[in-house]
Order: C-alpha cells, then structure tokens, then sequence
C-alpha cells in the first residue's frame, strides 16, 4: 500500500493498534488492511527487585503506553501528514500470569508480582497437588494462594485479580476481561466450555472456607472471552490515558486482551494443531498445539490454550536473553571507552557472528544466565554466573557461543520430556523475539539447541506488538465462522517471506556435548545461590 492509500486508511479509522507490554519494552503498532506496518513507537523499561518480588512500577507502565502512542501518532503525523483520530480496532497484550490485585476502588493493593517471582513454590505443589493439574509458580492463582498461606492482610481486600493486558484492557475499556490463553496462565480453564475448570474453581473456593474471606475465585476473576468476540469499548478516560492531547476519538471495539504466549502464538502463525513457535526474550518458552492431552503431569510442563481455547504444552524457561545482553552492554562500555560510537545492531552482529566460529561446545566454557530462579532446574534463586576450567578454550567466539547455548539450555530440559515421554512431534518452529533480528546467528544455534528445523519470519522483531493487532483485525474483518487459523493463513500469511535453518550436524553433537556440561554444573550454580547472597556480599 502506498503511503496516499495508507494515508487514505489511517483518516477512515480502518486500521487495527496493538499495544504489547513486554519485559523490556512498550510496543505499539498501527496495521492496516494488508497487515502492514503503518507506524510504531516503543518506550524501554525494566523490572526491579523490590522487597524480594520482581515488580515493574504500573505508574510508568501508563507513561511508557503513552510514549509509545506519543511516538506512533508522530510518525503518523510525519509519514502521512495527518493527526490519528480513528482507529478501527484495538487490542492489549502483555506478559503472561504474575499477580495483579484491586480493590473495591480499583487500587492496588501490593505492587505488581512479576511472573519472574519464584515465591510460590508451596502454594503450586499444594495446588498441583489439589486440582492433579499442573499449577506453575508463575500463576495468578498460586500467587494469591501463596499469599493465603502467608496470611497477608491485603487478601481480605481483594476484589478483581488480573494480569498485566487484562488490567490495561481495564483502563482502557472498564470491562473487567481476559481472552483464554492469557486466563489459562491465571487459573485452569475447560477446553469443551471455554470458561475456568467449573470443578478446580469450587475446588479452590473449599480451601478458602473457614479463612473469613467475603469473596469467591469467581466473583474476583475477569470474564473470559475467546479470540473474535468483542470485549468492550475505548471509554473517554481510556481515550485521554492513550493520547493525552485529546485528539484520539473514544468509542473504539477493544478484542479480549491476550498474553505474550498468545500473540506469539498468532504472530508466527501456530494456532493450529500440530503447529509450534518459540517466544526468545527476557523468557524463554515453546508453544505445541496439542491433537490429545499429555498423559501424566509434568513439572516442567504447562497446559495452557491458544487464543480460541484449544490446549497447548507450554515448556517456559525463566531466563534467556538477559545475561547475553549485559554482556554485550560491557562490550559497548569497553567500545566508547575507546572512544567510539557503537551502533547497537551492528555491535550484535558482530559479536554473535563470532559464536558461528567458536569449536562446537563452546570449548569447555559454561554459562547459567539466571537472573532469576530457574524452575525446569529447580533453582528458587537465581545468580548469573560464567564458569571455565585452566584447560577451557576461553576466546571471544567460545564465549558468545556458551551465552548462547545458555540461553537456550533450559529450555531444551524441558522439551526432551514433550518429544522423548510424550511422543510430541512437529515438524518445525517458527521463532520471532528481538534475538533473530541478527540474521542467521541466533536461528542456527536455536536449530541446534532444539534439533529441529527452526523459520523465522521477516516480521519477526514486531513480536506481539504485531500479533494482538492481528487479533485486533480479526475480531473486526472475520467472516461468521471463520475460525482463527484459517484466517491467518489465508488472508495474512499466504503470502509471507520466511527462512528456515535445519539443525546442522556438528553444531547439534557440540550442543548436546554442552547440554551434560550445563547439567553437571547445576551444583555450582546452587552453591552460587547459597553462598553470594543478597545484599549481604562481603
């Protein structure tokens, strides 16, 4: 489309925004009929360790939606000569599970508990234990049982729990909803029903009697909606918190607001049975969309569902891409302290580039990138930590080349329960995250880690910013009965550009050889945890 008709489509309102609150990054997109980026604006953010809870500040999370709009109407402005007015459709996408909770006014009641937080672990095996249904620690409802069990005092003042792009889709719409895959990592849902599991609900509520509280589970959850239904309206107050300058009219359908695994999910296309993707971030995690349930349950395993409610397994590693890139930020400091400029993407490429010149097992190096704890490993903390031996072959390709493997490492653990116990195949993943935009380099270390073919899309850096405003289009353009994959894959990938990578042999042999190394070493990365602990350093 050329920028007269887009400019044409963007004055008629007949585009779709998405807004994604990542663990790094604020993202919104304008798309268009075609599903082409017309504009964009991100806003940079960051978690902190704040009384022993990862917590971002929902304070700046409305500064940072802001900026990013602020920066998406200016581009419109400048591109298109024309101030965004209309818009046609709306969605809102954000870090899937942690613990958001409100008060009969709407205010909240603790700061905001990350889906990082590995605080739960007694609440999820009592829970798992409870309902015979996988419970991850990262979960709304283990959070909030975990903060019964603590016998905190905000519990009794509860009125509305939520996730991240349910609350947003609050300030924006008034509705208390969620879409299912984003519910499925607050509480169990039932495929045949698409709603919470009726019997794990009432079982929950038994374990509250006797406690004194006023409310039950379901009176607190949002409702769940499905992709395509409509799930509220820009309100005047939601208008004004999008676009402070008033130029943004109210009155815009809203889709259900959706999780990260969600978007993804869309965003690569893999919404239909037997299909797979990989989300590489601050997370890492793998997507299956299961033809028949796993049959036992498996720590390492989560059940979940796509945006229409069909089950997947969900492998989710907590920590990926954060150590490599604090490292890759001392090579710039080092950089400018040379008295050079670095460009960001150029510095990327340059540095993982040398991990396709390292040996094949990362030369007897070892990394573990916990930032966090790590819950296929079962470490409940988290301390980044790079290991060599005198006789380890420490050079610069070795060294990104181990980062990388790292990132990847836990992930896998997780994976060989799927396709070793399970039988689960598939025949490729399709990858997008922030890590593929350096072409080639993360895609063949991925292939390897894995072994299976991995494709990544041209669009793969637009992440699920892009996603949720495909979601967005759908709810709106979608014919009677036209179900979610059959509209993704005629009307907006039939004609998509991608690249897939097989799994080269000798890069597979160095991982696996890597992959006992990592298993091994688990000890030394506990022995880290308990030993250098927080704030108590000599």
């Amino acid at each position: 489309m050329g920028n007269s008709a887009m400019k044409e489509a963007i004055v008629r309102g007949d585009t779709s925004l998405g807004i994604e609150l990542g663990s790094t990054r604020i993202k919104a997109v304008l798309i268009d009929r075609q599903y082409a980026v017309a504009a964009s604006g991100t806003y940079e953010w960051e978690n902190q360790l704040i009384g022993g809870y990862w917590t971002y500040d929902l304070k700046e999370m409305i500064e940072g939606v802001q900026a990013a709009y602020q920066q998406l109407k200016l581009e419109v402005q400048e591109r298109y000569g024309v101030t965004l007015q209309r818009i046609g459709s709306i969605g809102c996408s954000a870090m899937m599970q942690g613990y958001i909770v409100l008060d009969q006014d709407g205010e909240l009641l603790v700061p905001f508990r990350t889906w990082r937080n590995a605080t739960t672990a007694e609440a999820a095996a009592e829970l798992t234990k409870t309902f015979q249904f996988k419970i991850p620690e990262r979960w709304s409802i283990a959070h909030l049982y975990q903060a019964i069990l603590n016998h905190e005092p905000h519990v009794a003042g509860i009125r509305y729990m939520t996730t991240l792009s349910g609350y947003i889709h609050w300030l924006l719409t008034g509705n208390k909803a969620l879409g299912i895959g984003d519910a499925s990592g607050m509480f169990p849902v039932d495929e045949a029903a698409k709603q919470y599991n009726e019997d794990m609900v009432q079982q929950f509520d038994r374990l509250l009697e006797g406690r004194g509280y006023s409310w039950t589970l379901q009176e607190i959850l949002p409702k769940v909606y499905t992709a395509g239904e409509h799930a509220g309206n820009l309100h005047e107050a939601g208008a004004r918190l999008l676009d402070p300058s008033g130029s943004l009219q109210a009155g815009i359908p809203l889709c259900p607001p959706e999780g990260d695994a969600g978007t993804g999910m869309v965003a690569t296309n893999s919404v239909r049975r037997r299909t797979g993707n990989l989300s590489v971030g601050t997370s890492i995690f793998a997507m299956f969309v299961l033809e028949r349930n796993v049959s036992a349950v498996y720590p390492e395993i989560d059940i979940v569902a796509t945006p229409e409610g069909s089950p997947v397994a969900m492998v989710l590693a907590n920590n990926c891409t954060s150590d490599l890139n604090a490292w890759v930020g001392l090579f710039r400091e080092f950089y400018e302290a040379m008295g050079q400029k670095p460009d960001a993407d150029q510095l990327f490429s340059v540095l993982l580039g040398q991990a396709l010149e390292a040996d094949a097992d990362g030369g007897g190096l070892l990394s573990y990138g916990y930032y966090s704890g790590e819950n296929i490993t079962g470490l409940a903390q988290g301390r980044p930590l790079f290991v060599r031996s005198p006789q380890s072959r420490f050079t610069l390709a070795n060294f990104m080349r181990v980062h990388l493997f790292s990132a990847f490492a836990a992930l896998r653990l997780g994976m060989d329960i799927l396709t070793q116990q399970e039988q689960v195949t598939f025949q490729q993943l399709t990858a997008h995250g922030g890590l593929f935009r350096t072409p080639q380099v993360g895609q063949r270390i991925c292939a390897a880690a894995l072994n299976v073919p991995v494709s990544v899309m041209s669009n793969a850096g637009e992440g699920g910013a892009w996603g949720i405003a495909l979601l967005a289009a759908y709810m709106l353009h979608k014919e009677p009965d036209e179900e979610l994959a059959d509209y993704l894959s005629a009307k907006v990938f039939s004609e998509a550009e991608g690249e897939e990578v097989p799994p080269d042999r000798a890069d597979v042999e160095g991982f696996n050889v890597y992959l006992e190394r990592y298993r091994a070493g688990l000890p030394i990365e506990q022995a880290a945890v308990d030993y250098l602990v927080e704030n108590k350093w000599p």
